[in-house]
């Protein structure tokens, strides 16, 4: 067991927050009964030191040394009467140059209507200090500090190194060792963390390295891993996210008995990520979720700026925000003893690792919600052909020709029945939630038929 630390917090209040980078507005915190704060927390963080990293992800770590951090915590809970015991702590996504919480967007609804907290932790170099963004438009970016100064002057990083027990340290203190901090007058049960893409990457390496020296979390959510797993080498620097996701296939230890709940896209599979590398069968504490004819991300995730964005046609409008809140669901029970999630068939592939596809040029297998069940449009997860390079996660939303439609589809009657009859299903085998049963029905599209 390594050394037991618990960082000091201090609430931020000078200037303005500099919220996680977003492009979908999240529902109103105050309307339903949240808080939101942010507080710097430091102290004392320390390294791993790691060889070649074991395909089967059965990782030995040795601490390596110590440096001093200040990062940034943002904090949005219920009060005591509406907390469900449940914090859920986000490793901020950094692909994009800064903070991003791609997590929270999806889970908002399902977080505020339930009562859980949660908790958004810079962990990375980045988030802090600034550096490349890997995604979008390229070049340096300015961290925290740089954003605004006035609030985050005093923040400082040690780099991606520390990054493991700085999340560890934080997840440790939704315990219960906040004092007077911004889970005071709580009582946390269940600690759980969660994070999408490069945050899942990282949390690859944790699960597999750190989290048995640590033993912090009660469960995992990991959406879009990449095949491989994040170095932990990178000292006074940040990750180097081409690096991982080119890295040797790493796989999840399942020597744990901490439930590990993995959803991919379908477009997560090849391309950039090469998810389908990593494959493994479920176990007692692994289950995955492939979503067929879905993107890495999407135009939810995007929200008003997705009709904004030139990729060569429309992007990815598929359903992920719905398989994602019932994985998690899913997976707060499994940890309180409940069963285990169920299980899905893989998205299939053919042999050159490309996706087979079936009714309209969609993706065979996987989870399939009812807009990919009761098809008016191509879900594709790969991009358009020649899309620019911030387009390489959005896939695409096609048009299908009339007379495929006719054949599909005898009117609009026909498909919105099929449209709920799919939803209904999906609900009673647990891959959606009956409280999104309305959410989902609306979200139907029936003006594709016109006949």
């Amino acid at each position: 067991m390594q050394p037991v630390m618990t960082p000091m917090f201090t609430e931020l209040s000078e200037g303005r927050i500099a919220p996680p980078m977003t492009a979908r507005q999240g529902p109103d915190l105050a309307s339903a009964g949240y808080t939101e704060t942010e507080w710097a927390a430091s102290g004392e963080a320390v390294s791993y030191s790691v060889g070649e990293l074991p395909t089967d992800g059965r990782i030995s770590l040795a601490q390596a040394d110590s440096a001093p951090f200040a990062t940034r915590v943002l904090v949005r809970r219920p009060g005591p009467e509406r907390f469900s015991g449940v914090v859920l702590v986000e490793w901020l996504n950094v692909s994009g140059g800064q903070d991003a919480a791609p997590e929270y967007t999806y889970l908002a609804d399902e977080i505020l209507r339930s009562g859980h907290a949660w908790v958004g932790v810079s962990a990375q170099f980045i988030g802090v200090e600034g550096g490349d963004a890997a995604v979008g438009m390229g070049g340096q970016t300015g961290g925290l500090r740089a954003q605004r100064r006035q609030r985050y002057g005093d923040l400082h990083h040690p780099g991606d190194a520390y990054a493991y027990d700085i999340v560890t340290q934080v997840g440790r203190s939704c315990r219960g060792a906040w004092g007077d901090g911004p889970l005071a007058g709580l009582a946390p049960d269940t600690v759980i963390a969660i994070g999408e893409s490069q945050s899942a990457i990282a949390l690859t390496s944790y699960i597999n390295g750190v989290h048995p020296l640590a033993g912090v979390f009660d469960g995992f959510l990991l959406h879009s891993r990449g095949g491989g797993a994040l170095p932990f080498d990178d000292h006074g620097r940040a990750a180097g996210i081409a690096t991982a996701v080119s890295s040797p296939t790493v796989l999840l230890r399942d020597d744990l008995d901490t439930p590990v709940m993995v959803v991919q896209a379908e477009g997560d599979l090849g391309g950039l990520l090469d998810s389908a590398r990593s494959r493994q069968p479920d176990s007692d504490s692994i289950v995955t979720w492939e979503i067929a004819g879905q993107a890495h991300a999407d135009a939810y995730q995007l929200g008003e700026l997705a009709g904004l964005v030139d990729c060569g046609g429309a992007i990815n409008s598929g359903q992920q925000v719905f398989v994602v809140r019932a994985a998690l669901r899913h997976l707060l029970s499994w940890v309180a003893g409940g069963a285990r999630p169920p299980a899905a068939p893989p998205v299939e592939i053919d042999d050159d690792g490309e996706v087979t596809t079936g009714d309209l040029g969609i993706g065979r297998g996987g989870v399939r919600t009812p807009a990919v069940e009761a098809p008016v449009e191509r879900l594709v997860g790969a991009p358009y052909p020649q899309a620019a390079p911030f387009c390489m996660l959005l896939g695409r939303t096609e048009e299908v020709a009339e007379e495929q439609l006719r054949r599909r589809w005898s009117g609009r009657d026909e498909y919105l029945r099929a449209y709920e009859e799919a939803t209904d299903r999906l609900i009673a085998e647990g891959f959606l939630l009956a409280d999104d049963r309305d959410e989902i029905l609306a979200d139907a599209r029936p003006e594709r038929i016109t006949w």
